[in-house]
């Protein structure tokens, strides 16, 4: 059995090669490439794994904003802003971006650089597209791996990073690496594996071709008022602050709130935890990673670094989350009532929490969209 599975992937890999000589990769490069390719089995594991429970915004955040994070974090700045090899400040100017955001998703995504990953990149994502859950995506992202090797932007060997083919100390996939990395100490290749000024300067041109707004803040964490309407509370909800204002959200401290265009009010744990007031700069980390989770905590920590505050308001740490299992029973619930929650999938995204706010507001309760234990119990 395993080696007629040796053979499948070896076909597989052969087939992908003549693809790959079609779009331009040399035969030099392939011979690097795929002579010695691995099948990696825990990639398929950790690409199937659908944890039965997630997280807690603040489980997530306690980890990804300890003070050991962000005393690290404060360290690496100043070492940064005295580097004779890394102006980490003109880097900022150059696109943008402030050094603080930079160094931010640099310790989220690898911890400053002290663990990238370890699975070499080719194999990680032939093996993803040999298994062929998701194999016209591998196969985009291999290709486009080979190009870098091609490039000779990196060796093999030290082409490595997650399961996920996910790459370097600010994990870029291939395709991003592609379109978005920096040359930016001159040595004639894009190194985001060793280069501290290849790292900052790749990640502050995705964020700034990404959409990123020079000077302008992330967000801010915000009082509602009482009485305020929660199915406000939506990401699809955008106005400017000016409008907040009138609606009487207010700063923490009673500053004025920031001139922000198009902001929308986030409540990652209803109506019980905090709020955040958010704008564009926001939804550009998003791009980076698509979780309010991982957002949340590069502007946090950013604002940590830049000497502002972490979250203020108390994290309402009673709730008990619900498992995916639970999340599927309630979205099956909301729509056998009439109340739209989308295809059931056991996560939390719009359609789920729009269900949620139509069957709160049905009881009467404050509709924030916010799936807890008691509604589903309620619901069954």
């Amino acid at each position: 059995m395993e080696v007629e599975h040796s053979q499948k992937f070896a076909r597989w890999v052969a087939e992908f090669s003549t693809r790959a000589r079609s779009a331009g990769i040399d035969e030099a490069t392939l011979h690097i490439a795929f002579d010695n390719v691995r099948f990696v089995p825990s990639a398929i594991t950790s690409d199937r794994a659908q944890p039965e429970f997630t997280r807690h915004v603040w489980d997530y955040l306690d980890s990804a904003l300890s003070p050991q994070r962000i005393a690290r974090g404060e360290a690496k700045l100043q070492q940064l802003r005295s580097a004779a090899n890394v102006d980490v400040d003109a880097i900022a100017a150059r696109y943008g971006v402030p050094a603080e955001v930079l160094v931010a998703i640099w310790g989220i995504e690898s911890n400053y650089g002290s663990f990238m990953g370890d699975i070499p990149t080719i194999d990680a994502l032939a093996t993803l597209g040999f298994e062929g859950r998701r194999e016209e995506w591998a196969r985009g992202q291999l290709l486009a791996a080979l190009k870098i090797l091609q490039n000779r932007d990196i060796d093999r060997a030290q082409m490595i990073g997650s399961w996920a083919g996910a790459m370097g100390q600010t994990q870029f996939l291939p395709s991003a690496f592609l379109a978005y990395a920096v040359d930016a100490d001159g040595d004639g290749r894009r190194d985001i594996w060793g280069s501290v000024p290849d790292v900052m300067a790749s990640t502050a041109n995705f964020l700034a071709r990404s959409g990123w707004q020079t000077s302008q803040p992330w967000g801010l964490e915000v009082r509602l008022p009482p009485g305020f309407d929660y199915a406000h509370a939506d990401a699809d909800v955008r106005q400017p602050s000016a409008k907040w204002v009138d609606e009487g959200v207010q700063a923490l401290d009673g500053a004025p709130l920031p001139a922000l265009a198009d902001s929308s009010i986030l409540l990652p744990a209803g109506a019980r935890g905090p709020a955040f007031l958010v704008g564009p700069n926001f939804r550009t980390i998003l791009r980076y990673n698509n979780a309010t989770s991982y957002a949340l905590a590069v502007n946090l920590l950013a604002q940590r670094l830049a000497g502002g505050p972490l979250v203020q308001a108390p994290w309402p740490r009673d709730l008990q989350l619900l498992s995916r299992s639970q999340l599927l029973a309630l979205q099956t619930a909301l729509n056998a009532r009439g109340f739209d929650s989308g295809t059931p999938d056991g996560m939390v995204g719009p359609a789920t929490q729009r269900g949620v706010r139509q069957y709160q507001r049905s009881l009467g309760l404050t509709a924030d969209g916010y799936p807890t234990l008691d509604l589903l119990q309620r619901l069954q």
